[in-house]
């Protein structure tokens, strides 16, 4: 390279800039470092102390732990400062736990409403000790970021941390300083029951159950189940912290909110360490209990998410353990209950053996009459008396002057009966043919038809060709039902004109088709409350179901076994009654058979698929009771009512049919109109509360139906709904009221109609003006109004008519309304209910009550039912609710067994001579 060149090169590269050197960053000034004060203390005294941001105070206490003793200890703190946007923070760090609280401590209502507490106070977790006495150490800290916050601290030993059986213990709590206490199971006590009580119903409080240890990997139950997801055993670690707060109460164990009575039965065997801890939380508000919402002000100057102060929510509650029922009286109380319904059947069983002594009794004096006699070769005669009914003359029945049959009257006249005449309160005179000794039995087997013809007839054919119209054809002309059913004086053999085969394969529809109902009805509801049951043995959520809770006693999974146990008797005397229907209908068909006068041509028509059919309606309310009774609650009340609509449905039709076997209604129209009721009973739970548009509509309905109703009763059904209804009801009027006052042609049923009118006018009324809160039992009260009155009448009318009532259906009238009247005492006790001043039938009770400010104001809360529950009064096991069901399903049986005897006394009297009222 030239020498010039390299010079150039040279040059340049001394001229040339050089790279900038970097900056020297600048060091961060060294902050002062937050100062720690540890100090030692000790407990049952009051630390006033101030902590900032560049301050941590420390607090180191010594515990003493026995192994076998345990003490609570009690951590209370009181921030004086008004920071709430820069609280203290306190955390607590012991052996085995940390616990951490800030103060002001917020806590969040309804609507994420926001209350600050300035007084914090919380129970430590109990550490576990494997030494006979090992001393533990735990640490209080307090720090903030505030620039200066003052508070008190003091830690305190809590007396009576351990409950002890039988002793009561009262305390105070207030939302932010829950309670909790200990409680271990003595030797040889399987369950207890825990009753924590309060004077005031205000503020509402939590009760919650916990367990003392939690197995690792079991977050996933709240209850805390011992079992891993693969159902093996767990182990098992000290539960810390206690969840004892509103927000996190029901994140584990069993509880229940609270007014004034609380009560939660605790088994051994849910708890593997013997132990559990009773954890007492005032809520921060009380709309949960039926209360009403605090004030929450609000205005231009305040956020939305200010917290509120709620000053002092304190609340004096007493707390006692006492043990439960033991196994011993889970089987003395089920043997109980079977041993009463049993006797039952023992009872029935015993009537039969006497009934068939009785009618070999008959059969054999019937032989003896029918031997020619010794002395005279003539056969003899037996008084009537000796064959178990009174003689024939004694009744009071007899054709009408417009009667039914002018054959038997002739042919009757010809035996030279003789004519007695007697007056029916003010109507025309009847007349009574009184056939001579020798004629009797031959006038008494007499109708309208001759003896061969009916004895010449199979009585038991196939009904499987069998139609009823193939049979309702000249007998039964539109015609002939005008003529026969207008008269004035009808007897039963005017409505018993069709054929028997027809009439008893239409009654028998009644008893398949509501086994059918009962079976597709049943399994869903079966598997709905299973899922109730699990969910709430799931949860812990003691809310979701209405037990009486001082008197429920667990079996398994179900809650309350007892008031289950109870409805054993629906079942079981629903079963007897179907025994005795099919003995009766035996004996019946073999008396038809041998062509038996009496079976034939005398006594009440006898049709049974409607007693099948109550038998069956019967067991079926017994079951969907016990449904009912494993939740009970509002949204599964219907379970409970819907046969009772079933029951008292069939029973009005069974007493109608009695003496109107021709035109009583056929099973598809009797259930479809069972039906609607249904309806409009979901509809009324449903849309019913408070909606004025519902009753109006439902008002209505219940008055044009029992207008109907009326019109199709006193007519015979031989009226016609069409376009000239007005016409004819205008011209009856005119003719009647107007021409000329004359009174109605059938007195009887007309008063009836009246006083029936009356009735369901005035609960149509009722329900127009008050709006009962528990439709279902209101619509249930109609049903059973009518069905009294109507019974009431049928009563009335036998006597009035010269009939007659045996001595075991007069037995059974007087039994059962005894039985009645006690089992409405108990019906009537309440001892839990969802109600608020409503009507209901079985679950709920006619009382005022608190609850207007909540949701749902027609509904009691949980915790204001429990206000009506009490200590059992049978057997320690069986509460009043049980016992209403003990009495009532012996009511109801009896009641059946009244329909089924009552007219026993007509069994030998011809039905021409049966008025039909």
């Amino acid at each position: 390279m030239p020498p010039a060149v390299l010079a150039w090169a040279l040059l340049l590269w001394v001229l040339a800039p050089l790279p900038a050197l970097p900056q020297p960053q600048p060091q961060p000034q060294p902050q002062q470092r937050r100062q720690v004060q540890e100090k030692e203390a000790t407990f049952d005294r009051t630390y006033s102390d101030w902590v900032d941001a560049d301050l941590l105070n420390i607090y180191a206490f010594n515990h003493t732990v026995l192994r076998n003793r345990t003490e609570g200890v009690r951590v209370s703190v009181n921030v004086l400062s008004d920071h709430k946007d820069l609280p203290v923070l306190f955390v607590v760090r012991q052996k085995e736990a940390v616990v951490s609280f800030q103060v002001p401590l917020i806590l969040r209502g309804l609507y994420q409403r926001k209350y600050a507490y300035q007084e914090v106070s919380r129970t430590l977790c109990q550490p576990q000790s494997k030494a006979e006495v090992e001393t533990q150490h735990f640490y209080v800290d307090v720090s903030t970021l505030s620039l200066n916050a003052s508070y008190q601290l003091r830690v305190t030993r809590v007396e009576n941390f351990v409950l002890r059986t039988n002793e009561a213990f009262s305390f105070n709590a207030t939302a932010s300083q829950p309670q909790y206490f200990k409680y271990e199971f003595p030797e040889g006590v399987d369950s207890v029951i825990v009753k924590v009580t309060s004077a005031m119903a205000f503020p509402c409080s939590v009760i919650s159950i916990q367990d003392i240890l939690v197995g690792l990997g079991s977050g996933d139950s709240p209850r805390g189940d011992p079992r891993g997801s693969a159902g093996l055993t767990a182990p098992r670690t000290p539960q810390c912290p206690v969840y004892d707060l509103d927000n996190n109460v029901a994140f584990i164990g069993m509880y229940q909110t609270m007014t004034k009575k609380a009560a939660i039965t605790v088994q051994k065997k849910d708890f593997p360490s013997n132990s559990f801890y009773v954890v007492v939380v005032v809520k921060t508000e009380d709309e949960a209990c039926g209360g009403a919402l605090p004030y929450y002000p609000l205005s231009k100057h305040t956020s939305p998410d200010e917290p509120v102060d709620q000053h002092n929510r304190q609340k004096m509650l007493e707390v006692m353990v006492s043990p439960a029922i033991t196994s011993e009286a889970y089987v003395s109380s089920m043997l109980f209950c079977l041993g009463i319904f049993l006797s039952f059947y023992v009872l029935t069983l015993l009537i039969a053996c006497w009934e068939s002594c009785r009618q070999q009794k008959r059969k054999g004096l019937l032989a003896a009459m029918d031997s020619p006699s010794l002395d005279t070769g003539h056969s003899r005669s037996i008084p009537d008396s000796f064959l178990g009914h009174v003689p024939y003359d004694t009744y009071g029945y007899g054709s009408f002057e417009n009667g039914s049959s002018g054959s038997t009257e002739a042919a009757s006249g010809s035996l030279g009966s003789a004519e007695v005449s007697y007056g029916y309160v003010g109507q025309e005179q009847f007349k009574r043919r009184i056939p001579s000794a020798p004629m009797r039995q031959l006038c008494i087997a007499m109708g309208e038809r001759s003896l061969e013809n009916v004895a010449g007839r199979p009585r038991l054919d196939s009904l499987s060709s069998v139609e009823e119209d193939d049979y309702d054809t000249l007998a039964d002309i539109d015609y002939d039902k005008n003529v026969i059913r207008t008269k004035q004086y009808l007897c039963v053999a005017d409505l018993a004109r069709k054929d028997k085969r027809v009439l008893r394969k239409k009654y028998q529809i009644y008893f398949w088709n509501i086994a059918t109902i009962a079976v597709f009805y049943a399994l869903p509801v079966i598997q709905l409350v299973i899922t109730y049951q699990t969910v709430v043995n799931v949860t812990g959520n003691q809310d979701i179901c209405y037990y009486n809770f001082l008197c429920a006693h667990p079996l398994g999974n179900l809650s309350a076994f007892n008031n289950i146990l109870s409805n054993l008797g629906y079942v079981l005397l629903g079963l007897l009654f179907l025994l005795i229907i099919l003995q009766r209908e035996i004996n019946y068909n073999r008396a038809l058979m041998r062509n038996d006068t009496h079976a034939l041509e005398c006594g009440i028509p006898k049709h049974f698929g409607l007693f099948y059919a109550m038998g069956t309606a019967l067991m079926m309310e017994g079951l969907l009771s016990a449904c009912y009774h494993v939740c009970p609650n509002y949204t599964n009340f219907q379970f409970d009512t819907s046969f009772m609509y079933m029951i008292a449905g069939l029973c009005m039709l069974k007493l109608y049919q009695k003496r109107h076997p021709d035109i009583n209604a056929s099973a598809y129209s009797a259930y479809a109109c069972l039906a609607v009721v249904i309806f409009f009973s979901v509809v009324g739970v449903v849309f019913g509360k408070g909606n004025m548009a519902f009753w109006i509509v439902f008002s209505v309905i219940h008055i044009v139906a029992t207008l109907l109703l009326s019109t199709q009763l006193y007519y015979m059904g031989r009226w016609k709904l069409d376009s000239g209804i007005l016409r004819r009801i205008l011209h009856v009027l005119y003719t009647d009221c107007v021409r000329q006052c004359s009174g109605p042609m059938y007195v009887d049923r007309m008063v009836l109609l009246v006083m029936g009118n009356i009735i369901n006018w005035s609960l149509a009324a009722y329900g127009l003006i008050v709006h009962p809160n528990d439709f279902a039992s209101y619509l249930l009260a109609i049903g059973i109004c009518n069905l009294l009155l109507y019974f009431a009448f049928y009563i009335i009318m036998k006597l009035r008519s010269g009939e007659r009532i045996k001595l075991i259906p007069l037995l059974c009238i007087i039994g059962t309304s005894v039985v009645w009247g006690f089992a409405l005492f108990f019906f009537f006790q309440g001892l839990s209910t969802w109600q608020v001043g409503g009507w209901v039938g079985g679950r709920g009770w006619p009382w005022g009550g608190q609850g207007d400010s909540s949701p749902h104001p027609a509904q009691k809360t949980p915790a204001e039912s429990r206000e009506h529950n009490r200590d059992c009064i049978l057997l320690d096991f069986f509460d009043d609710h049980d016992i209403w069901h003990f009495l009532s399903s012996i009511a109801m049986f009896g009641s059946f067994l009244v329909l089924l005897t009552l007219d026993d006394d007509l069994d030998c009297v011809q039905r021409d001579k049966i008025y039909v009222f």
